[in-house]
């Protein structure tokens, strides 16, 4: 993992990740067309995920939920333009995982994949003069960790994992 909470790295098993995080509470996945109105079912989703979670030791504040609701746009506004190319009629997956210490969220995308991820992640860096580059950098910034997976012509997927609590420590 680089300096910047950013790694290209194979995404973390089921079962570690859950004992990792303190347990799965809640597990929800969903694909919908490659569309750019469907950006805002995504962050829909997340929020209504985040914010019906009672577990005691969230404290989930509105800045916070934001801030996932960003990178979240991020991600699937990535894999809609640069993944598909903007072709509907592709599908994105997103796989969304609550445990008791942490969120995590999947954007999954079959399209073109990405020949260098780790310049990819750089900020800055656009595939057109109409992009800014500032996707991974904003996913960066609002998340804990962004693990990205993705090769030329195998699509890419992108993890964003956000801790919400730490566990207590037994003395």
């Amino acid at each position: 993992m680089s300096d910047n909470n950013v790694a290209v790295r194979a995404v973390q098993p089921e079962e570690e990740r859950a004992a990792a995080f303190g347990g799965l509470l809640n597990e929800v996945s969903l694909d919908f067309a490659a569309r750019g109105e469907n950006v805002a079912l995504a962050r829909s989703l997340v929020a209504a995920l985040v914010a019906n979670c009672r577990e005691p030791v969230w404290d989930i504040t509105v800045s916070m939920l934001e801030e996932i609701k960003v990178a979240v746009s991020e991600a699937v506004s990535n894999a809609i333009i640069h993944g598909y190319a903007n072709a509907a009629k592709q599908n994105v997956r997103m796989h969304l995982w609550q445990y008791k210490y942490a969120f995590v969220i999947c954007i999954i995308d079959e399209g073109v994949g990405i020949a260098d991820v780790k310049c990819a992640m750089e900020p800055d860096f656009t595939t057109g003069a109409e992009h800014l580059g500032l996707g991974f950098a904003f996913m960066n910034s609002f998340m804990d960790e962004v693990l990205v997976d993705s090769a030329p012509g195998r699509g890419t997927r992108v993890t964003l994992i956000k801790r919400l609590a730490e566990p207590l420590r037994k003395v």
